[in-house]
């Protein structure tokens, strides 16, 4: 009984370690995974979920898109025209030449893109990808970007926008502060060459410039060098709401809908993680696995390893030892040698007195009781051995009983 209450202690342990290293949420082998993604399933101060719920309660169509950019146009519960997808920078997914061309081409049809680079700001999410890859930035919006110092020095200030003159977006708009410290460095766009590009804000103190907006065939393009413009942590201040609201009131069409690109941030279409760990069959599937655990380690575990007593060897296992170590390491021919020199001294020993001149080889010749070619056999295999030779060491020794026992 004592040893099942120990065993059910040690479980117990081993279960708790487990729970500790890989259950924990503040815990875990590398807390660098758990870095919180600017996504609309983020609830932290992060993500899109506050912009997103709100949007939703505003009687707005919002989604949340977790395929590439290529099904925006293939897809048909979309408007054709009127819609207003949200891009954040750095992604997590590549880019891929398909659908970036998909994507310009929805845009020139009529719709929205609003690209949100972390390029004068550093929220945590676009430390951990290394900063904005200003050539992301280039096939999304067609503008040339270039990292340069910031005009003033960086601080834990965070960023405020300031509007270049009177705009649609900004009427009626408190102060926009972005969520995250200023980065050491800030966006310089250059103009394409087949459009303008419109300077909208600027930051507040240093002048760097922050929110562009150009044309794309009957789309628009805005980029906003502030990448925590609309996080959750953004939000609460309201020049923010009132800025993303007069941007999707500015461009979402009478059916269009706001996008958030979720799936360039690491949420795709095949895994969603509110329903797999909302699903109880996971909860009960854990719940039996762990009791058939519990049951096996009770039942069938042993503290105490049985003692496995071993008999002492006989005298056979010993000589068979010393045989397999002796054909192991003698050389055949030896060996060979070797019968032939005991064979030779037990003739000698059994050969009569009156014969004791003559040698072993002249005594077996001289017996008519030993076949001719045994004893010719028996020569030549000692001639062998003597010669270095290999030798069959089985049939020379059945060789050596057969002629002593004509001998005899």
């Amino acid at each position: 009984m004592t040893e099942r209450l120990i065993t059910f202690a040690c479980a117990l342990g081993a279960l708790a370690l487990f729970l500790v290293l890989f259950v924990n949420p503040g815990g875990g082998v590398d807390a660098r995974a758990q870095v919180p993604r600017p996504t609309t399933a983020e609830h932290g101060g992060d993500g899109y979920h506050a912009a997103y719920t709100w949007l939703i309660a505003s009687r707005l169509r919002t989604v949340s898109l977790r395929e590439r950019f290529d099904a925006l146009a293939a897809a048909r519960d979309f408007a054709a025209t009127g819609n207003v997808l949200v891009v954040t920078l750095p992604a997590k997914e590549v880019f891929r030449i398909q659908e970036t061309r998909a994507l310009q081409k929805w845009i020139q049809a009529g719709n929205t893109l609003m690209v949100l680079a972390a390029l004068s700001d550093s929220p945590y999410w676009a430390q951990a990808q290394g900063g904005v890859n200003v050539g992301d930035l280039k096939v999304l919006t067609g503008l040339d970007f270039t990292l340069a110092g910031a005009s003033a020095p960086s601080g834990a200030e965070n960023i405020t926008l300031q509007p270049n003159r009177a705009h649609a977006y900004f009427e009626s708009v408190g102060p926009v502060i972005g969520a995250a410290a200023r980065s050491q460095e800030a966006g310089v766009a250059r103009l394409p060459y087949d459009s303008f590009v419109l300077v909208l804000a600027h930051e507040e103190g240093s002048g760097n410039a922050l929110l562009w907006s150009r044309i794309l065939g009957k789309g628009r393009i805005i980029v906003s060098g502030v990448g925590s413009l609309f996080t959750d942590n953004a939000l609460g201040n309201p020049g923010n709401g009132e800025l993303l609201a007069n941007i999707i009131g500015a461009n979402l069409g009478r059916h269009g809908a706001v996008i958030f690109d979720d799936f360039h941030q690491g949420l795709a279409a095949a895994y969603d993680p509110e329903k797999f760990y909302a699903d109880p069959r996971l909860y009960l599937t854990g719940a039996i696995l762990l009791a058939l655990w519990f049951v096996w380690v009770l039942g069938a575990t042993r503290l105490r390893v049985p003692v496995v007593r071993t008999a002492a060897p006989r005298e056979a296992d010993l000589v068979r030892a010393n045989g397999g170590f002796l054909a192991r390491v003698l050389p055949r021919d030896a060996a060979a040698r070797a019968l032939v020199a005991h064979f030779l001294r037990r003739v000698r020993a059994r050969m009569p007195q009156a014969r004791g001149t003559l040698e072993p080889w002249e005594y077996l010749e001289a017996s008519s009781r030993i076949a001719a070619p045994d004893l010719a056999q028996l020569r030549g295999w000692d001639a062998q051995a003597r010669a270095g030779r290999r030798v069959p060491l089985l049939a020379l020794y059945n060789l050596i009983l057969r002629i002593e026992g004509q001998v005899a």
